[in-house]
């Protein structure tokens, strides 16, 4: 399965090297500031939410959405090529 994170962490000066490390567990590629691009055997988004969610704080967001194969876009090659992978 392959999912896009994506997150909005709102509390200045707070450590997210845990939720970072988390997401790198994960065959990854970061094709944008605040987003990553996940292959996982996990089987919900929100099996691999669950996982993340104990980084973040109450007024951070964070989203994890299964890819499909209907999208579109402008992105590096790198990123096209895991997605095809």
């Amino acid at each position: 399965m392959y999912y896009l994170i994506t997150y909005d962490l709102n509390k200045v000066g707070q450590d997210y090297t845990g939720l970072l490390n988390q997401i790198k567990t994960y065959t990854h590629i970061k094709p944008m500031k605040s987003a990553w691009f996940i292959k996982t055997s996990d089987p919900t988004a929100e099996t691999v939410y669950n996982k993340l969610a104990k980084f973040i704080d109450k007024n951070d967001q964070l989203l994890v959405m299964e890819i499909h194969r209907n999208r579109w876009g402008w992105l590096p090659q790198p990123c096209w090529d895991f997605l095809k992978s």
